[in-house]
């Protein structure tokens, strides 16, 4: 960490803050019939025979681990037993509410943990599934009130740290204390119209729509009040890669879009040279489908993509076994690629402030193209592999940036050639 902040890098850790492994010592502790301060530390039935059923943010159930009477929820799978928080409203016996004496010692432990890291030198962190702290939580307003209490706790001790959070509802992540939110393949958001459905807007085919996502966007700006960052990735290790439903020509608008708009833009590595989702690999931790998009990254022409020098059955997730695999080193030099143009698209963006992450955005049209205003530069992105235009006023404009083509304006109205991007800074408007 010290060697990374040295470079001007940050570090955020990954926080699993909803549940840990059976062979954690507190889940250990817990399976005792003995009470101690750890039986409450999960959530546990006060029966064996007792399943769990129907409660919001907990999908199942241990049951027969250990002499304890009664059943254990999980998270998701049975190794991932669920830190008791508090029930938003208890119904049962065994639920507890939020201010229990045993959620809030699972919140104290948890704050624990991240003051550790924090003062080892993290910056912050990522919280693995934000928004299912609280169970039984059916509006989120509880879950609201925990995380405003953990950020009250770092504001006391560690005010720069930032947390980011796996929630995918803005208005509600951002109201709760998190910096940043990101929009995800679930959720509300309806991010998977632009980069990962069976059309999506990206595509050349002209088929996808963005309206959905660019109302939900400002909805979502609307409840979140101006607070924090609303953050638009290319995906991460839940997601099939941006590779397996666009190509590197549309790959490059989508790019485009994501480092135009507001909020932090987050490249999941690999994302920025094309590395394919592959399909049929043996699972790792429970990554099922989802282990296809956790290969290594791949870096040169060399073993195992410059990636380890181990015989490549050694390594843990096989890599894209293609001659024509793509590579940084490949496309480092070459001034048509995937990579070159995310370079050229963060250079840019570094050097206009009005396309960084706390301007405004305002959507003008929402089809094809899609348009958008940031400050004084209009975003013009037409993935289809036809002419578009939209009505948008300019009579006139200085280009900055173009991507598979130049616009062309004429009588207040933009046309976009096919597969095509451009920023520009608005010079005059047409008088109404």
């Amino acid at each position: 960490m010290d060697t990374a902040h040295a470079l001007g890098m940050h570090v955020l850790l990954d926080l699993v803050a909803g549940h840990t492994s059976i062979e954690h010592e507190w889940f250990r502790r817990s399976m005792q019939p003995e009470r101690s301060e750890y039986s409450g530390r999960y959530i546990w039935t006060d029966s064996v025979w007792k399943s769990i059923e129907g409660v919001k943010n907990l999908t199942g159930c241990i049951r027969g681990i250990s002499d304890r009477d009664g059943s254990c929820a999980t998270n998701f799978y049975f190794t991932q037993p669920a830190l008791n928080y508090g029930f938003a409203d208890p119904s049962e016996s065994w639920q507890c509410g939020t201010d229990d004496p045993d959620a809030v010692a699972s919140r104290e432990a948890m704050q624990d943990v991240m003051d550790f890291w924090l003062n080892m030198g993290c910056d912050g962190f990522r919280v693995d599934m934000a928004g299912a702290m609280i169970k039984n939580d059916h509006d989120g307003s509880a879950t609201v009130a925990f995380w405003r209490k953990v950020r009250s706790f770092l504001d006391r001790t560690h005010p720069d740290a930032v947390l980011i959070s796996e929630w995918g509802e803005p208005g509600k992540a951002l109201t709760a204390g998190f910096d940043m939110d990101f929009l995800l393949h679930f959720g509300t958001s309806y991010y998977n119209d632009l980069f990962r459905c069976p059309e999506p807007f990206f595509s050349r085919r002209g088929l996808g729509r963005a309206d959905r996502f660019a109302e939900a966007y400002r909805q979502s700006v609307k409840a979140s009040k101006g607070k924090g960052l609303i953050c638009i990735p290319s995906g991460n290790h839940d997601m099939i890669r941006l590779a397996h439903y666009l190509d590197p020509d549309e790959m490059k608008l989508a790019f485009a879009f994501i480092l135009s708009m507001p909020g932090a833009p987050f490249i999941y590595y690999g994302d920025e040279i094309g590395m394919r989702y592959l399909s049929g690999l043996r699972s790792k931790e429970g990554g099922f489908e989802r282990t296809g998009s956790r290969s290594p990254m791949q870096w040169d022409g060399g073993a195992n993509a410059g990636f380890s020098c181990a015989s490549p059955d050694l390594l843990y997730i096989p890599q894209d076994p293609s001659p024509d695999r793509p590579t940084v080193e490949s496309q480092k030099d070459d001034p048509s690629s995937l990579l070159s143009e995310v370079r050229r698209l963060t250079a840019l963006r570094l050097s206009l402030p009005q396309l960084q992450s706390n301007g405004p955005v305002e959507f003008i049209c929402d089809g094809y193209p899609l348009v958008y205003r940031r400050g004084d530069i209009l975003a013009v992105i037409n993935p289809s592999d036809n002419e578009a235009s939209c009505d948008t006023g300019l009579t006139d404009a200085e280009i900055l940036y173009t991507c598979g083509g130049k616009p062309v304006f004429s009588g207040g109205r933009v046309s976009a050639p096919p597969v095509s991007a451009a920023f520009i800074r608005i010079e005059k408007r047409r008088r109404s």
